[in-house]
């Protein structure tokens, strides 16, 4: 598995991959993604700056996408709860889907290792990841404290009115 940063002409691909995540959070009654977040001004903002990437699968078949923002991110500017640690040297993960077609296939677990090796081996300026999700996406939150993330907080109302989500944070440097 690898990933490789988006390109314009990726942007249909991308928002084909977060409307499939879209539908797969729908089915299982999760009342995440089912607004205007995703919506398509982030996908061209995230690949316009240089935040989004295709995943790719060890034969380069395309199986997901993600996004990820250097700091501040403002969607924590109200987090309910604390740190880690204060700083402004971290990166968030947003964004996260790995298409209906190749779930089950362990691709999220390789890519929040692929993910945080490489910035933990490249990014010595990086001191932390974040990473939110639903309160009700219990198989995202599993991932992220299996992928050794510390829950740190709460967000209320960030992406939709009345909407929780919960906070993770992960120190990159022992």
């Amino acid at each position: 598995m690898h990933i490789e940063k988006a390109q314009l002409k990726d942007y249909d691909q991308i928002i084909a991959i977060l409307k499939d995540g879209s539908n797969q959070l729908a089915e299982k009654g999760i009342d995440q993604w089912q607004g205007d977040y995703p919506n398509p001004e982030h996908v061209k903002e995230d690949v316009q700056n240089g935040y989004a990437y295709l995943v790719h699968s060890a034969d380069d078949e395309t199986v997901g996408t993600i996004t990820i923002l250097p700091a501040p991110d403002h969607a924590y500017d109200e987090l309910d709860g604390g740190w880690l640690m204060e700083t402004d040297a971290y990166l968030t993960i947003h964004r996260l889907a790995i298409h209906s077609d190749h779930a089950g296939k362990g691709y999220a677990s390789k890519l929040f290792e692929e993910v945080i090796n490489y910035i933990k081996t490249n990014r010595t300026d990086i001191q932390s990841i974040r990473i939110d999700t639903h309160e009700d996406n219990k198989a995202m939150q599993h991932l992220i404290t299996k992928s050794g993330f510390t829950r740190v907080g709460t967000l209320h109302g960030v992406y939709r009115p009345k909407e929780i989500s919960y906070v993770y944070e992960m120190l990159t440097q022992n």
